[in-house]
């Protein structure tokens, strides 16, 4: 076990399939974590792996994300004390819906798209019976695992490409992974066990928000370190474009126009982070919203835009940096994870006090 000195590092985080998930990262940010700290923010939380780590060290953890996904993810495992879904959830979520000629979404869109259309219709119902569980920490941790069990079913774990059911009837992808054939339901009882150990009360009053950052973090006091992962511009940012079935699932569109091959939601949310011509504008106003949070952690790469020089710069303007290195030797997928790129932390420090001496 990791960091077993640490009294909640019992409770593991379920291993995620998300482009950019720091989990293979976290023992080394748990380095330049301050030890004199109470209270964290992860302000793109994602997969939501360092809010997880967060909450291991016992700090009160602030965790946000700007798609709703992640944000379930967080309610299930960060905000969420002692809830797990437990048999007579399971009937709930798997009986038929009465509620069902109102839930046909999935089957209408993504039927031949991602999944054969009995797959959707399943899918299709037990959205339907979600709303049916017993308080939001339930609902939120079966959105969690049936977002992981459509993941675990997609050949290579997201949305941005129209080759799910041709790989899924290509007997060589098979033999490598039985998870192409097997129904979501099957996928979604092997996986609940860890969502379910991996909650646990650290004996704080955690939070999981829903917000695009630039908003939240004026509404926010009293944080000692603030956590920012950021969409690596230039390299792999379209997370609405790998994950929008995972959003659309659970927001279940009303609204939205579904577009291309692959069906993504039109329009998308606005980040402010994943365009060259706004990112620049959006980063500067970050740091400035930040002023009162003594430490910042940043993860970026060496492959993003701007470079890494001229981000080094714009957090000089506020923040003591140094910057720490990891190297990819084998690619995870996405270009900014490719073997030779850089994974790169700044750790910011409130700048030191300038002293003058005189003579006397």
């Amino acid at each position: 076990m990791l960091f077993e000195e640490y009294k909640y590092f019992n409770s593991q985080f379920p291993e995620p399939q998300y482009l950019g998930a720091k989990h293979t990262h976290l023992s080394w940010i748990n380095q330049f974590i301050p030890k004199d700290i109470a209270t964290a923010l992860d302000a793109f939380a994602g997969s939501q792996s360092v809010g997880f780590l967060f909450k291991q060290l016992g700090l009160k953890t602030i965790t946000n994300d700007f798609l709703n996904f992640n944000h379930q993810i967080g309610k299930a495992l960060i905000e969420n004390k002692n809830n797990g879904l437990d048999c007579d959830d399971l009937t709930v979520l798997f009986r038929q819906s009465p509620n069902k000629n109102d839930f046909r979404l999935i089957e209408t869109v993504f039927t031949d798209v991602f999944f054969e259309r009995e797959e959707a219709i399943f899918l299709d119902n037990f959205r339907a019976n979600i709303p049916l569980l017993e308080n939001e920490y339930k609902q939120a941790l079966a959105f969690a695992v049936i977002n992981r069990s459509m993941t675990r079913k997609i050949t290579m774990g997201h949305f941005g490409h129209t080759q799910a059911l041709v790989y899924a009837n290509n007997p060589e992808r098979i033999k490598r992974n039985r998870s192409l054939i097997r129904p979501v339901k099957e996928l979604f009882l092997d996986i609940l066990p860890s969502y379910n150990s991996a909650v646990f009360d650290n004996e704080r009053d955690n939070r999981s928000f829903n917000r695009n950052v630039l908003d939240l973090l004026p509404c926010l006091s009293d944080i000692d370190l603030v956590y920012f992962d950021p969409p690596y511009c230039d390299s792999h940012a379209d997370y609405q474009g790998f994950y929008h079935l995972l959003e659309t699932y659970t927001e279940y569109w009303k609204d939205k126009e579904f577009i291309n091959g692959i069906k993504r939601y039109e329009p998308q949310r606005y980040s402010g982070f994943d365009k060259k011509r706004e990112v620049i504008s959006s980063f500067e106003k970050l740091f400035e919203l930040s002023e009162e949070i003594p430490y910042w952690l940043i993860s970026y790469n060496n492959r993003s835009y701007p470079d890494i020089t001229n981000f080094k710069e714009m957090i000089l303007k506020h923040r003591d940096v140094s910057i720490e290195t990891k190297t990819y030797r084998n690619g995870r997928g996405g270009k900014g994870s490719v073997a030779g790129s850089q994974e790169i932390l700044f750790v910011c420090k409130p700048k030191k006090a300038c002293r003058i001496s005189t003579d006397q």
